[in-house]
């Protein structure tokens, strides 16, 4: 069940292709995208996408089109010399979006793929041309098991769920997880209801590159066992130099973040424990293409996709734990995908991506600024990543695409034991943007779940960043948004209510100037309140220093009006440990609150390291 009516999320996903033809070509300019041959590091190619005009003959009718095809396939024999470079195409399937996706017979180098290209849109019947990017998990394996999961909580870098779990656990709502699928874990089952699996691949050719590209793994085509069957692979079975991994259990352990059975004396916790999941399949070994993930992104949201049965519990947020390897535009079939989501009520919510880059601006092999595919999809709310101190984690993608950031170093989630096929029900730690997006995911169901009316896709984002708690240490020139995700300020916005006391910390050590009257001062930023601070706002101050009797410290409202916490007593007793009480009713909460200590006298010195304000 929704919690909107004929109305639900999901996540968009996205792989990128840049709409640039060759300057000058004699065929159609703009309809043939070369750039998607430059983004996803592979060398071979062999599953594209052809999309005729609506009205064409080979739009409405299979024949004409296998004709189209295998004409241009002859034509660009010819160009290649035949013989063994000969190429032949085969039809596999029709999207939603009114591409059809093709197979060759064989592998195609990038020269060969964009001769094939260009020839396929040399027909004026044709719309558009692209190679079928494959999108990858956006997470990195940390073998290292944490007894706790810090991120629920009310330290640095925790989305403050554990208070938003007194109003609501997300009763009602459904959340799609379009990822790797899922395996079976008594911590997950009661909360799983039915998927799908979107993974197409020529059954004759599934295995064997380029037609499968050994992503399906499961021996079947498209059906409704979103089952992971695991996503190892052997060297160089990627392409060449692809290297080898163990399978991922990656929508596994996504899943677990957003909704994990909780308050079952076993195992972990889930954001929005009281969600309905709903595993979509669209990654395996290799990762996934997107013409598989677009068809995934319009199902889950309550769309029809030709020849997959109606999603029986369309989803009211999904999340989409995945992305382009490397920059590429977004291209048309995934942004209409994404905006047909949210036109029918979905919260899309993705990973900003684990390659330290600017997710809007970093430029690919040729160049061209493009972005990571999904941050750049536009309509999507974009999530970086921070550790458990709060600090930027050093993979996250950043810039002004990011939207808000929640937890994704070290996160403890539902996993499994098969290095290969899937073995017994395990936990473990995870990191990435893959790891914090589910959070994100989790607060957007959350929130639907009390809202008066559903929230739209936009209005979602300025809720949340609105609502997001400062970051207590600075991610200086790479921000990754508004702020950590704030569950129990988001519920409480949405409900119109207050959220109650909240701490805000700074960790970062200022050095105090010895016998000077300026000092140094550390800043803490709140927003996403209302009204004024209260009567009795608690200020925590630990300052290392050797002797107390020099020092004055002050708090400093946004407003700039000074509040003394301390002046020159304590003689020489070492440190400031203390905690002060203070009347800000005056003031408004939000703004930037700085806390200033100052050195009236010689040879002793020291530091801030740290301070808080709960108000």
């Amino acid at each position: 069940m929704s919690a909107r009516s004929n109305s639900f999320n999901l996540l968009a996903a996205a792989t990128a292709l840049a709409i640039a033809a060759a300057s000058g070509s004699a065929f159609a300019a703009g309809r043939v995208d070369l750039s998607s041959l430059n983004v996803d590091g592979s060398q071979q190619f062999g599953r594209f996408l052809v999309k005729y005009r609506s009205g064409s003959a080979p739009r409405g009718d299979v024949a004409s089109f296998n004709k189209a095809i295998a004409g241009a396939a002859s034509a660009t024999s010819s160009r290649l010399g035949g013989g063994n470079r000969a190429v032949q195409l085969k039809r596999l399937r029709r999207t939603a979006s009114g591409a059809d996706v093709v197979l060759s017979n064989r592998a195609l180098s990038r020269d060969e793929a964009a001769a094939l290209m260009r020839q396929l849109a040399a027909d004026p019947a044709v719309e558009s041309v692209s190679n079928d990017i494959r999108m990858v998990p956006y997470f990195t394996p940390n073998d290292t098991n944490f007894s706790q999961q810090f991120g629920f909580g009310t330290g640095n870098g925790g989305i403050r769920a554990t208070t938003a779990w007194d109003v609501t656990k997300g009763a009602g709502t459904v959340v799609a997880v379009i990822d790797t699928g899922i395996t079976n874990h008594s911590d997950l089952n009661a909360n799983v209801i039915a998927g799908y699996d979107f993974i197409s691949g020529d059954p004759a050719g599934e295995g064997l590159p380029p037609g499968g590209f050994f992503v399906a793994n499961d021996g079947d085509g498209r059906d409704a066992n979103p089952a992971d069957p695991g996503d190892w692979f052997v060297n160089d079975q990627c392409g060449p130099q692809s290297g080898s991994s163990n399978s991922s259990w990656h929508g596994t352990h996504v899943a677990g973040t957003v909704a994990a059975v909780t308050n079952n004396a076993k195992g972990v916790a889930g954001t929005a424990h009281a969600a309905k999941l709903v595993p979509v399949r669209v990654l395996g070994k290799c990762g996934g293409y997107g013409s598989d993930i677009s068809d995934a992104i319009i199902w889950a949201s309550g769309g029809t996709v030709p020849g997959v049965p109606a999603n029986p519990n369309p989803a009211d947020v999904i999340n989409m734990s995945l992305g382009s390897r490397s920059p590429t535009e977004c291209p048309q079939i995934y942004k209409d995908a994404i905006v047909g989501a949210a036109a029918r009520g979905t919260i899309v919510v993705v990973a900003a991506g684990n390659s330290d880059r600017d997710a809007l601006t970093a430029t690919n092999t040729a160049g061209q600024v493009l972005g990571y595919t999904m941050t750049n999809c536009g309509t999507v709310i974009s999530v970086g990543s921070v550790t458990s101190t709060g600090a930027r984690s050093s993979f996250s993608n950043y810039g002004a695409g990011v939207d808000v950031a929640a937890p994704g170093s070290n996160i403890l989630s539902t996993y499994n034991s098969g290095t290969q096929a899937p073995g017994a029900e395990a936990y473990a730690s995870n990191s990435g943007t893959s790891m914090a997006a589910p959070h994100v995911a989790g607060v957007a169901a959350l929130v639907q779940s009390v809202a008066p009316t559903p929230l739209t896709q936009e209005q979602m984002r300025t809720l949340l960043k609105n609502t997001a708690r400062a970051f207590p240490v600075s991610p200086g020139t790479k921000p990754i948004g508004a702020g950590i995700v704030n569950a129990a300020a988001a519920v409480a916005a949405v409900q119109g209510t207050n959220p109650g006391a909240q701490t805000y910390s700074n960790g970062t050590d200022a050095n105090i100037p010895d016998n000077n009257t300026t000092g140094v001062s550390t800043s803490i930023t709140v927003s996403g309140r209302t009204g004024n601070a209260p009567s009795n706002a608690q200020v925590a101050v630990s300052i290392v220093h050797t002797y107390q009797g020099d020092l004055i410290v002050d708090l400093i409202a946004p407003d700039g009006s000074v509040y003394n916490l301390h002046s020159r007593t304590g003689a020489g007793t070492d440190n400031i440990n203390q905690t002060y009480t203070v009347n800000l009713s005056s003031e408004a909460l939000n703004g930037t609150w700085k806390l200033r200590a100052s050195d009236r006298d010689a040879q002793d010195t020291g530091r801030i390291d740290s301070w808080s304000i709960t108000f």
